[in-house]
């Protein structure tokens, strides 16, 4: 937690009332945003307006992954007319004038640092050129391309490069940009990624100032949870390894939660929960708070002489977030570990519980990995006052 209290500190001294974005009205929130995105996945811009209570309509969204529009069209309204699955065959010119806002991240396999590198060598780092296209050919108002901050570096700069003059001279647009991470706007993950917005007319843009982080992982956890997501002995053994968490690979009990990864959650990287023996396990089978009973538990949890293993803070300090708990433990040194649910991910990229599941597991942790951070999309419609640029009709 001092790292969050350091980060609200540093923060604070640099925001008032005039460059707090959250304190932004919006000047037309009667308007209706014509909204259009490809490479949309489950709609973190449309779920932005929806929190955000914006007018939104539609014109167009696609994504290649049949989950993806599943998820999608369960959750917004849209028809198949609506959507297209394949961006190299979509052609955007019948909604030249008719889009107030695009919006976009193209696969960034290609620009991650953890990628091939191969940018526009490799075939998915073309994909940005779809986006230009499409920008060209519907000319939205404004557009937003998210992507990783590893593009910026590729190549020793020359990748941004080319992509930037696109946006400017090919689709002749006044360009942004600038890398957010979600922990500078109210979302407890340390998530770095570049929004570039451009502008169809010249305009003086300043990106959202950091807001301090008031919350922390702990707050966006279910209460309840199936016995499923509890990890067995092979799991425990890979996410306690120290290799592991010192390598950022797991984290365990964490106040900021690493960047969510589209596979995280299957192959024991990412974030990890530890709940300790209670006191009252020994007493009830089962407890409102915690899904799980002492006789589901493991046999060897208990009888084999390796706390190591189950240690509370396997990381070093111990979580604030484990404080509240202390006066019923058994043992700190006991307890089951758990990966999040695909609930808390979703959560944690800033999706409210009105957004519904309709995958599997699997499916929907790639998703919310996939995905850009709701609240900093929020950040970005505030700052960029989005209804001056919604339609009255």
């Amino acid at each position: 937690m001092n790292n969050i209290y350091s980060n609200i500190q540093n923060t604070r001294a640099n925001i008032d009332s005039k460059t707090d974005w959250r304190l932004h009205e919006f000047s037309h929130p009667e308007r209706t945003i014509r909204l259009a995105t490809s490479f949309s996945g489950i709609g973190a811009i449309e779920h932005s307006m929806h929190r955000l209570g914006l007018k939104c309509q539609i014109q167009f969204a696609g994504d290649i992954d049949a989950n993806c529009k599943k998820t999608y069209f369960a959750n917004y309204p849209i028809s198949e007319a609506q959507w297209h699955t394949d961006v190299h065959d979509f052609d955007a010119k019948p909604y030249k004038g008719k889009v107030d806002l695009f919006v976009g991240g193209a696969p960034c396999q290609a620009f991650s640092l953890r990628g091939k590198h191969g940018g526009f060598e490799d075939t998915r780092g073309t994909l940005f050129r779809e986006f230009a296209r499409i920008v060209i050919e519907c000319k939205p108002k404004v557009f937003i391309f998210e992507n990783v901050k590893g593009m910026l570096s590729h190549d020793k700069g020359k990748t941004w490069k080319v992509i930037k003059e696109t946006f400017e001279d090919d689709c002749n647009y006044d360009v942004y940009y600038q890398v957010l991470n979600g922990k500078d706007y109210g979302v407890p993950q340390s998530r770095d990624r570049i929004y570039c917005i451009g502008f169809k007319k010249e305009t003086d843009f300043k990106y959202p100032a950091p807001i301090p982080l008031v919350k922390t992982v702990y707050d966006y956890l279910q209460k309840k949870f199936e016995k499923r997501y509890l990890l067995r002995q092979k799991g425990v053994n890979f996410i306690t390894r120290s290799i592991n968490y010192q390598k950022s690979y797991t984290q365990i009990n964490g106040d900021i939660l690493l960047c969510q990864k589209r596979n995280q959650q299957f192959n024991w990287h990412g974030d990890f929960v530890f709940h300790p023996k209670m006191k009252d396990d020994t007493k009830t089978p089962q407890t409102d708070e915690y899904l799980f009973a002492l006789k589901d538990y493991e046999e060897s949890y208990f009888k084999d002489n390796h706390s190591e293993r189950y240690a509370i803070r396997p990381c070093g300090e111990k979580s604030e977030m484990m404080e509240e708990v202390d006066a019923t433990m058994i043992d700190v040194q006991y307890g089951r570990f758990r990966k999040l649910t695909p609930r808390e991910c979703l959560r944690l990229m800033g999706f409210d519980d009105t957004f519904k599941i309709v995958c599997s597991d699997i499916e929907t942790y790639k998703q919310a990995g996939n995905s850009i951070i709701v609240d900093v999309l929020m950040a970005l419609l505030k700052q960029i006052d989005i209804t001056k640029y919604g339609h009255n009709g």
